[in-house]
This record gives C-alpha cells, structure tokens and sequence, in this order.
C-alpha cells in the first residue's frame, strides 16, 4: 500500500507542473513536459502579438485542446497504477482526483496576460490625444506660424493690455481705501523711505532710510549742537537734515528696527552732560555748498521803482525842453549839415560815394577819416 502511495504522490506532483501541452489530434495520447521536482510553477512563455481576431481564435483552439478526457486518463494511469496492494474503490477516487487537478492546472496555464505597450503611463487600451508622449515633431517648422520675435511682441502687448485693463477697473476701486493726508506731528520726528521694485527681486529692495532734523528733536540748543557733531558726515548742514540708511539685514523690518534703535542710542548720548563737545567745532569740510546766482533783490521791478523810473523819465525830457529854448541844446542834424557845408563839392562828392558804396563779400570797405 504504501508503494501505491508513494506512486500517487509522484504523479500529482508531476502533473501540478506540467507545461503547456501543445495542440494534438483526436486519440494521441498526451505527452508531458520531464523536469525536476520545485516549489516554483513553471515559467510560460508569452504569446506571440497578434491581431486580436487571430488570438481569440487561438485561445478557442488551446481550450478544447486542453480539456483531457477522464477515459483517456484512466487508461494511462491503469498501467502505472496497478499492484496486489492498491484497492480499486481507491483507484478510481485517485483517478477523479488527478482529471481533475489536470484541468484546473491546464485551463489556468492556457490564460495568457495581454502585453501593454510600453509608451502606455497608465497601461489604458488607447492612447489619450491629449497627453502629449512624443514630442519629436513638435520642433518642425511648417511655415505656418510667426516668428519667435512676433511672439515676443504679441506678449509685450499682452502685457500692456493687462496693465491698462487694471487700471480702468481695479484702480478705481482703490479710492474707497483713500485716507486724507494728516501731516506728522511732534512725536513723529522721524521720516523713513522704502523701495519696492513692484514684485520684482532685487538685492537693494530691503534697504530703508531715515531723515530727521535735530531742531524737531525734543532737544536743547547746546544738545542739538551735539547732536550734529556725532551725525558727521550723515548731516547736510544746509538742509539741517541728517540721513541714515541700513541694509545690513535680509527684510526691511529689520533695518528699519535697528534704524530707530540707532537714533534713540544718538539721542541718549546728546542728552549725555558728562561731555557737550564744547571744544570740538562743527565740521562740515563733506559738504560741498553749491553757489546758485540768485537776481539780485534791488533789480526786482516793484511799484516804487516803476515810479521812480517815470519821474526820472519827466525830467530829463523837462530838462531837454528848457535847453532847447535856451539854444543851448545841442542838435546832431546840425552838426552834419554844417560839417558838410565846410567841404567842397569835390570831397563832397568822393565822401557820398564811400558811404552810398555797396557791402561786397570778403573784407568791407573801411571809411578813412577826413
């Protein structure tokens, strides 16, 4: 008994690994792949790509070449399995057994997975159109289009279409966000600039600068006098405006912090009496002052000068008149005629014709004095 046993064993192993039989005429008998007892299932070998009319008529052949019959089966195995020590009811339960673990082995080796192409990301049966994969002939020119330079254009007027869209309907808006302009008080003595370059990175945006004059501090004379002495350089003593800038620091909060802290430290120090800088003068050798001519205040025409003027006008003209009925006024028309009335006709003559002379080009003609 235990040898048909043992024999039993052997062939459920063997079958449980059987290749994939081939495709075999009515009454062959069935030949089965030899190979080594594993715990691995037997590699299959993937269908050859085909259309699918031509696999599906293949798969139909392989399912009813697949399928063993039991008689078939039956006469294979009664000339391994026989023997004085085997039953016969265990004979045929054996053979039940063994049909039946062949062909759910059989119909599970005959299903071949479908090979999806490679190029397929989500292995879909067809490609999306719109998922672009292959984008070798996207760089072709087919005299279709503009030119790169074109485009370029067409984005700068974009562009300004953009900017002036915001400004005829978001720019209005912004007048409900309008405050009234309320000018500093004493308490804010300190004016701070910033530059923003409208989104744009640039390495001088954090930057901030503060001016504020030290007669708006609330300081004494001899204090504020300090207090420029220790700005030096940073105050322009023709404005009195001292300017301090800091762009030491990545955001502008906090040059703008370190700013005040600064001026606070320059205050505490003037407010210092320990030591005014008494003996120490104001320099101011790193301004250069510009001279700019002004018109000078006495030329201004105003109404008592424009008075003066006329007066001044009236008389000399009166002066003019009180010559003339004296004969003491003397009269140019005169004294041309009565030169040329000294002259014979001669020179009378050569003299009117040097000054009736035309101007020719080059040098002028020169009157020699007679």
């Amino acid at each position: 008994m235990a040898t048909g046993v043992r024999s039993m064993r052997f062939c459920l192993r063997a079958f449980r690994h059987a290749a994939t039989p081939a495709p075999r005429r009515a009454g062959a008998p069935i030949y089965v792949a030899r190979r080594a007892f594993s715990s691995t299932p037997t590699p299959w070998r993937p269908a050859a790509k085909k259309d699918e009319a031509d696999e599906r008529e293949v798969d139909e052949e392989e399912d009813d070449d697949v399928i063993i019959d039991s008689a078939e089966l039956n006469e294979s195995l009664d000339t391994t399995l026989t023997g004085p020590d085997i039953d016969s009811g265990a004979t045929a339960r054996f053979q039940e057994q063994v049909v039946g673990s062949i062909n759910a082995t059989l119909s599970e080796a005959a299903y071949v997975p479908k090979v999806h192409p490679a190029r397929s990301f989500w292995h879909e049966e067809e490609e999306d159109p719109e998922l672009l994969t292959d984008e070798r002939d996207e760089d072709v020119f087919e005299e279709d289009d503009i030119m790169s330079m074109a485009h370029g254009k067409l984005e700068e007027f974009r562009e300004y279409r953009e900017y002036a869209r915001i400004a005829a309907w978001e720019m209005p808006l912004l007048s409900k966000l309008a405050r009234p302009f309320e000018p500093p008080t004493a308490q804010e003595p300190l004016r701070f600039r910033y530059t923003s370059y409208m989104g744009e990175f640039h390495p001088a945006e954090n930057k901030v600068v503060v001016e504020f004059s030290p007669r708006d501090m609330p300081l004494t004379e001899a204090q504020q006098t300090k207090l420029r002495k220790l700005l030096g350089p940073r105050y322009n003593p023709e404005t009195d405006v001292a300017k301090i800038s800091c762009e030491q620091f990545e955001h502008q909060a906090q040059n703008k912090r370190y700013l005040g802290d600064l001026v606070e430290k320059l205050v505490e120090q003037a407010k210092d009496p320990s030591d005014m800088f008494e003996d120490v003068p104001l320099d101011t050798r790193h301004h250069k002052f510009k001279v700019r001519p002004k018109f000078p205040r006495e030329w201004r025409m105003t109404e008592e000068r424009r008075k003066f003027l006329d007066d001044t006008r009236h008389k000399s003209q009166l002066l003019d008149l009180t010559k003339e009925e004296a004969g003491s006024l003397i009269s140019g028309k005169e004294r041309i005629e009565q030169f040329f009335s000294t002259l014979s006709r001669k020179d009378q003559e050569r003299v009117g014709v040097r000054l009736n002379r035309p101007i020719t080009r080059g040098r002028q003609p020169s009157l020699r004095r007679i």
